[in-house]
Protein backbone atom coordinates (compact mmCIF):
# COMPACT_ATOMS: atom_id res chain seq x y z
CA UNK A 1 0.00 0.00 0.00
CA UNK A 2 2.48 2.04 0.88
CA UNK A 3 4.30 2.05 -2.84
CA UNK A 4 1.19 2.81 -4.39
CA UNK A 5 0.35 6.19 -2.99
CA UNK A 6 3.45 6.91 -3.15
CA UNK A 7 3.44 6.71 -6.47
CA UNK A 8 -0.08 8.00 -6.75
CA UNK A 9 1.31 11.53 -4.98
CA UNK A 10 4.62 11.64 -7.77
CA UNK A 11 2.13 11.68 -10.84
CA UNK A 12 0.20 14.47 -8.88
CA UNK A 13 3.43 16.28 -8.43
CA UNK A 14 4.28 16.06 -12.13
CA UNK A 15 0.73 17.18 -12.87
CA UNK A 16 0.86 19.98 -10.95
CA UNK A 17 4.28 21.06 -12.24
CA UNK A 18 2.73 20.58 -16.01
CA UNK A 19 -0.25 22.84 -15.05
CA UNK A 20 2.56 25.75 -13.29
CA UNK A 21 4.85 25.03 -16.54
CA UNK A 22 2.16 25.55 -19.17
CA UNK A 23 0.39 28.24 -17.76
CA UNK A 24 3.58 30.36 -17.67
CA UNK A 25 4.63 29.31 -20.80
CA UNK A 26 0.89 30.71 -22.15
CA UNK A 27 1.74 34.11 -20.24
CA UNK A 28 4.82 34.56 -21.45
CA UNK A 29 3.77 33.73 -25.37
CA UNK A 30 0.82 36.40 -24.89
CA UNK A 31 3.20 39.15 -23.08
CA UNK A 32 5.47 39.10 -26.04
CA UNK A 33 2.58 40.44 -28.65
CA UNK A 34 1.53 42.93 -25.90
CA UNK A 35 3.18 46.92 -26.30
CA UNK A 36 5.05 48.26 -24.12
CA UNK A 37 3.09 51.81 -23.41
CA UNK A 38 6.16 53.38 -21.38
CA UNK A 39 9.07 52.68 -23.84
CA UNK A 40 6.52 54.20 -26.53
CA UNK A 41 5.62 56.89 -24.76
CA UNK A 42 9.54 57.80 -23.76
CA UNK A 43 10.42 57.60 -27.53
CA UNK A 44 7.67 60.62 -28.15
CA UNK A 45 8.55 62.97 -25.42
CA UNK A 46 11.99 62.16 -27.30
CA UNK A 47 11.21 63.33 -30.61
CA UNK A 48 9.39 66.21 -29.45
CA UNK A 49 12.06 67.11 -27.03
CA UNK A 50 14.50 67.12 -29.93
CA UNK A 51 12.02 69.50 -32.69
CA UNK A 52 11.67 71.99 -29.85
CA UNK A 53 15.34 72.30 -28.41
CA UNK A 54 17.16 71.55 -31.58
CA UNK A 55 14.90 73.66 -34.11
CA UNK A 56 16.74 74.95 -37.44
CA UNK A 57 17.12 79.11 -37.13
CA UNK A 58 15.15 81.08 -39.33
CA UNK A 59 18.06 81.34 -41.55
CA UNK A 60 18.41 77.46 -41.99
CA UNK A 61 14.22 77.68 -42.46
CA UNK A 62 14.56 78.70 -46.68
CA UNK A 63 16.73 75.46 -46.98
CA UNK A 64 14.73 73.07 -45.00
CA UNK A 65 11.37 74.08 -47.85
CA UNK A 66 13.27 72.29 -50.26
CA UNK A 67 12.74 69.01 -48.70
CA UNK A 68 9.69 66.98 -48.15
CA UNK A 69 9.46 68.15 -44.52
CA UNK A 70 5.93 69.91 -43.75
CA UNK A 71 6.82 73.29 -42.64
CA UNK A 72 3.27 75.08 -43.51
CA UNK A 73 3.30 76.07 -39.23
CA UNK A 74 6.71 78.12 -39.88
CA UNK A 75 6.23 81.88 -40.20
CA UNK A 76 7.95 83.35 -43.13
CA UNK A 77 11.15 84.96 -43.12
CA UNK A 78 12.55 87.85 -44.33
CA UNK A 79 13.99 86.81 -47.34
CA UNK A 80 10.78 84.55 -47.91
CA UNK A 81 8.55 87.68 -48.18
CA UNK A 82 10.76 89.56 -50.09
CA UNK A 83 11.13 86.43 -52.69
CA UNK A 84 6.85 86.36 -52.46
CA UNK A 85 6.75 89.84 -53.24
CA UNK A 86 9.28 89.87 -56.37
CA UNK A 87 7.03 86.62 -57.82
CA UNK A 88 3.64 88.61 -57.41
CA UNK A 89 5.47 91.39 -59.16
CA UNK A 90 6.48 89.48 -61.91
CA UNK A 91 2.73 88.08 -61.92
CA UNK A 92 1.28 91.43 -62.32
CA UNK A 93 3.74 92.58 -65.23
CA UNK A 94 2.91 88.94 -66.75
CA UNK A 95 -0.72 90.28 -66.83
CA UNK A 96 -0.09 93.19 -68.01
CA UNK A 97 1.71 92.04 -71.05
CA UNK A 98 -1.25 89.24 -71.48
CA UNK A 99 -3.63 92.33 -71.96
CA UNK A 100 -5.09 92.54 -75.83
CA UNK A 101 -3.23 95.09 -77.83
CA UNK A 102 -5.69 97.39 -79.37
CA UNK A 103 -5.74 97.72 -83.28
CA UNK A 104 -4.07 100.02 -85.01
CA UNK A 105 -5.96 100.88 -88.33
CA UNK A 106 -3.36 102.40 -90.90
CA UNK A 107 -5.21 104.29 -93.88
CA UNK A 108 -2.49 104.84 -96.74
CA UNK A 109 -3.90 106.46 -99.92
CA UNK A 110 -1.75 105.84 -103.27
CA UNK A 111 -1.53 107.96 -106.76
CA UNK A 112 0.35 107.08 -109.55
CA UNK A 113 0.75 111.14 -109.66
CA UNK A 114 3.33 110.58 -106.61
CA UNK A 115 6.84 109.95 -107.72
CA UNK A 116 8.21 106.55 -106.77
CA UNK A 117 5.24 105.34 -105.18
CA UNK A 118 6.36 101.44 -105.36
CA UNK A 119 10.00 102.42 -103.84
CA UNK A 120 8.17 104.55 -100.60
CA UNK A 121 5.35 101.88 -100.56
CA UNK A 122 7.92 99.10 -100.16
CA UNK A 123 9.64 101.10 -97.40
CA UNK A 124 6.41 101.64 -95.34
CA UNK A 125 5.29 98.38 -95.59
CA UNK A 126 8.68 97.07 -93.90
CA UNK A 127 8.08 99.62 -91.04
CA UNK A 128 4.61 98.30 -90.77
CA UNK A 129 6.20 94.43 -90.48
CA UNK A 130 8.12 95.56 -87.51
CA UNK A 131 4.95 96.92 -85.66
CA UNK A 132 3.72 94.28 -82.85
CA UNK A 133 0.16 93.10 -83.66
CA UNK A 134 -2.92 93.58 -84.58
CA UNK A 135 -2.58 95.93 -87.32
CA UNK A 136 -4.57 96.37 -90.44
CA UNK A 137 -3.40 97.96 -93.17
CA UNK A 138 -6.06 99.51 -95.48
CA UNK A 139 -4.29 100.62 -99.31
CA UNK A 140 -6.71 102.27 -101.22
CA UNK A 141 -5.86 102.38 -104.79
CA UNK A 142 -7.10 103.38 -108.55
CA UNK A 143 -8.75 100.96 -110.67
CA UNK A 144 -5.60 99.79 -112.93
CA UNK A 145 -4.64 96.49 -115.21
CA UNK A 146 -1.18 96.84 -112.84
CA UNK A 147 -0.69 94.08 -110.46
CA UNK A 148 2.34 95.88 -108.92
CA UNK A 149 1.00 97.36 -105.64
CA UNK A 150 -1.24 94.54 -104.48
CA UNK A 151 1.46 91.95 -104.78
CA UNK A 152 3.86 94.28 -102.99
CA UNK A 153 1.32 94.53 -100.20
CA UNK A 154 0.40 91.14 -100.44
CA UNK A 155 3.62 89.93 -99.74
CA UNK A 156 4.28 91.69 -96.24
CA UNK A 157 2.71 89.22 -94.25
CA UNK A 158 0.87 92.35 -92.92
CA UNK A 159 -3.16 91.60 -92.64
CA UNK A 160 -4.49 94.51 -94.95
CA UNK A 161 -7.81 95.57 -97.13
CA UNK A 162 -7.30 96.36 -100.59
CA UNK A 163 -10.00 99.11 -101.94
CA UNK A 164 -10.17 100.00 -105.16
CA UNK A 165 -12.21 103.44 -106.87
CA UNK A 166 -12.89 103.44 -110.61
CA UNK A 167 -13.41 107.93 -110.26
CA UNK A 168 -10.96 110.05 -112.00
CA UNK A 169 -9.09 112.58 -110.90
CA UNK A 170 -6.49 115.35 -112.47
CA UNK A 171 -5.68 117.10 -108.77
CA UNK A 172 -3.59 115.22 -106.51
CA UNK A 173 -5.38 116.59 -103.13
CA UNK A 174 -8.77 115.63 -104.35
CA UNK A 175 -7.96 112.28 -105.11
CA UNK A 176 -6.45 111.62 -101.64
CA UNK A 177 -9.18 113.24 -100.13
CA UNK A 178 -11.20 110.81 -101.78
CA UNK A 179 -9.15 107.74 -100.62
CA UNK A 180 -9.50 108.57 -97.05
CA UNK A 181 -13.55 109.06 -97.84
CA UNK A 182 -13.18 105.85 -99.07
CA UNK A 183 -10.91 103.61 -96.44
CA UNK A 184 -13.22 105.51 -93.71
CA UNK A 185 -16.66 104.47 -95.13
CA UNK A 186 -14.90 101.08 -95.13
CA UNK A 187 -14.20 100.77 -91.85
CA UNK A 188 -17.63 102.15 -90.56
CA UNK A 189 -19.03 99.90 -92.67
CA UNK A 190 -17.89 96.79 -91.02
CA UNK A 191 -17.66 98.21 -87.77
CA UNK A 192 -13.86 98.41 -87.57
CA UNK A 193 -12.70 98.77 -84.15
CA UNK A 194 -9.55 100.26 -83.25
CA UNK A 195 -7.70 103.74 -83.47
CA UNK A 196 -7.36 104.97 -87.16
CA UNK A 197 -3.87 106.72 -88.38
CA UNK A 198 -3.61 108.30 -91.64
CA UNK A 199 0.18 107.20 -93.32
CA UNK A 200 1.15 108.65 -96.03
CA UNK A 201 3.65 107.05 -98.39
CA UNK A 202 6.57 110.52 -97.90
CA UNK A 203 6.17 109.35 -93.58
CA UNK A 204 8.80 108.17 -91.70
CA UNK A 205 8.32 106.87 -88.42
CA UNK A 206 9.88 106.20 -84.93
CA UNK A 207 8.74 102.45 -83.61
CA UNK A 208 7.67 104.16 -80.68
CA UNK A 209 4.84 106.32 -82.50
CA UNK A 210 2.83 102.94 -82.74
CA UNK A 211 2.95 101.78 -79.35
CA UNK A 212 2.26 105.42 -78.47
CA UNK A 213 -1.17 105.07 -80.86
CA UNK A 214 -2.47 102.41 -78.85
CA UNK A 215 -2.89 104.36 -75.60
CA UNK A 216 -4.67 106.73 -77.19
CA UNK A 217 -8.93 106.65 -75.82
CA UNK A 218 -10.60 108.86 -77.77
CA UNK A 219 -8.40 112.01 -79.77
CA UNK A 220 -4.15 111.99 -80.19
CA UNK A 221 -1.73 114.29 -81.42
CA UNK A 222 1.46 115.08 -81.70
CA UNK A 223 4.01 117.24 -83.31
CA UNK A 224 5.54 116.32 -87.10
CA UNK A 225 8.59 117.68 -88.58
CA UNK A 226 8.30 118.16 -92.51
CA UNK A 227 11.42 118.22 -94.01
CA UNK A 228 11.23 119.74 -97.97
CA UNK A 229 12.81 118.43 -100.81
CA UNK A 230 16.26 120.41 -101.55
CA UNK A 231 15.73 122.96 -98.73
CA UNK A 232 17.89 122.99 -95.25
CA UNK A 233 15.33 123.41 -93.10
CA UNK A 234 12.50 121.62 -91.24
CA UNK A 235 9.28 122.57 -90.10
CA UNK A 236 7.15 121.57 -87.36
CA UNK A 237 3.75 121.02 -87.45
CA UNK A 238 0.82 120.33 -84.94
CA UNK A 239 0.16 120.80 -81.00
CA UNK A 240 1.84 122.63 -78.22
CA UNK A 241 1.63 120.33 -75.12
CA UNK A 242 1.83 120.63 -71.58
CA UNK A 243 2.81 117.05 -70.53
CA UNK A 244 -0.39 115.52 -72.80
CA UNK A 245 -2.81 118.86 -72.47
CA UNK A 246 -2.73 120.54 -76.14
CA UNK A 247 -2.18 124.67 -75.14
CA UNK A 248 -1.72 125.63 -78.56
CA UNK A 249 -0.72 124.66 -82.31
CA UNK A 250 2.48 125.55 -84.69
CA UNK A 251 0.50 127.63 -87.46
CA UNK A 252 1.99 128.31 -90.33
CA UNK A 253 1.08 131.88 -90.89
CA UNK A 254 -0.12 134.51 -88.47
CA UNK A 255 -1.59 136.47 -91.00
CA UNK A 256 -5.42 134.55 -91.75
CA UNK A 257 -7.11 135.24 -89.06
CA UNK A 258 -9.11 132.24 -89.03
CA UNK A 259 -5.97 130.26 -88.40
CA UNK A 260 -6.20 130.73 -84.67
CA UNK A 261 -9.77 130.37 -84.41
CA UNK A 262 -9.60 126.95 -86.48
CA UNK A 263 -6.08 125.54 -86.58
CA UNK A 264 -5.07 123.64 -89.34
CA UNK A 265 -4.08 119.85 -88.32
CA UNK A 266 -2.23 118.08 -90.78
CA UNK A 267 -4.25 114.94 -92.37
CA UNK A 268 -1.13 112.60 -91.01
CA UNK A 269 -1.44 114.66 -87.14
CA UNK A 270 -3.54 112.97 -85.28
CA UNK A 271 -5.69 109.45 -84.53
CA UNK A 272 -9.06 108.85 -83.22
CA UNK A 273 -10.93 106.16 -82.16
CA UNK A 274 -12.66 104.30 -84.66
CA UNK A 275 -15.86 103.94 -83.26
CA UNK A 276 -16.84 107.67 -83.93
CA UNK A 277 -17.42 106.91 -87.11
CA UNK A 278 -20.11 104.01 -86.23
CA UNK A 279 -21.32 104.52 -82.98
CA UNK A 280 -22.26 108.73 -81.74
CA UNK A 281 -23.89 107.61 -78.61
CA UNK A 282 -21.17 106.41 -76.94
CA UNK A 283 -19.13 109.53 -77.26
CA UNK A 284 -22.71 111.39 -76.43
CA UNK A 285 -23.16 112.72 -80.35
CA UNK A 286 -26.31 112.72 -82.06
CA UNK A 287 -24.85 112.29 -85.33
CA UNK A 288 -22.43 109.91 -87.40
CA UNK A 289 -20.58 110.30 -91.07
CA UNK A 290 -24.01 108.58 -92.38
CA UNK A 291 -26.08 111.59 -91.10
CA UNK A 292 -23.63 114.23 -92.55
CA UNK A 293 -23.61 115.67 -95.86
CA UNK A 294 -20.07 116.23 -95.93
CA UNK A 295 -16.91 114.11 -96.45
CA UNK A 296 -15.77 111.61 -93.91
CA UNK A 297 -12.05 113.41 -93.74
CA UNK A 298 -13.88 116.84 -92.73
CA UNK A 299 -16.17 115.11 -90.22
CA UNK A 300 -13.49 113.30 -88.35
CA UNK A 301 -11.40 116.54 -88.32
CA UNK A 302 -14.88 118.74 -87.23
CA UNK A 303 -15.27 116.28 -84.32
CA UNK A 304 -11.33 116.36 -83.27
CA UNK A 305 -11.36 120.15 -83.08
CA UNK A 306 -14.98 120.50 -81.14
CA UNK A 307 -13.97 118.26 -78.90
CA UNK A 308 -10.53 119.39 -77.56
CA UNK A 309 -10.85 118.50 -74.25
CA UNK A 310 -10.60 114.65 -75.35
CA UNK A 311 -7.42 115.24 -77.64
CA UNK A 312 -4.23 114.26 -75.94
CA UNK A 313 -0.84 114.81 -76.96
CA UNK A 314 1.60 111.63 -77.82
CA UNK A 315 4.14 110.90 -76.07
CA UNK A 316 1.77 112.27 -72.79
CA UNK A 317 4.87 112.48 -70.97
CA UNK A 318 6.52 114.83 -73.80
CA UNK A 319 4.12 116.06 -76.60
CA UNK A 320 7.62 118.05 -78.35
CA UNK A 321 9.14 114.71 -79.02
CA UNK A 322 9.19 114.07 -82.79
CA UNK A 323 8.07 110.40 -83.48
CA UNK A 324 6.52 111.47 -87.27
CA UNK A 325 8.73 112.96 -90.02
CA UNK A 326 6.96 113.98 -93.88
CA UNK A 327 8.83 114.55 -96.93
CA UNK A 328 7.42 116.88 -99.19
CA UNK A 329 7.56 115.70 -102.81
CA UNK A 330 6.48 117.33 -105.79
CA UNK A 331 3.58 115.68 -107.41
CA UNK A 332 4.24 114.19 -111.46
CA UNK A 333 2.98 116.30 -113.95
CA UNK A 334 1.99 114.84 -117.22
CA UNK A 335 4.83 116.01 -119.79
CA UNK A 336 3.70 117.38 -123.33
CA UNK A 337 4.88 115.84 -126.72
Amino acid sequence: MGSLERSKKKALLWKKAMLHFSLCFVMGFFTGFAPTGKSSLFSTKVVVSNRTEFAPQPSEMSHLTTTNVNTSWIAPTPRIVEKIKTTTKLNDEAQAQLKPRRLIIIVTPTSTKLPHQAVFLRRLANTLSLVPQPLLWIVVEAKTNSTELPEIIRKTGIMYRHVVFKENFTELKAELNHQRNLALKHIEHHRLNGIVHFAGLSNVYDLQFFHQLRDIEVFGTWPTALLAANRKKVKIEGPVCDSSQVIGWHLKSMNNETDTITPPIHISSFAFNSSILWDPERWGRTSSVQDTSQSSIKFVKQVVLEDEAKLKGIPPEDCSKILLWRFNFRARTTSKH
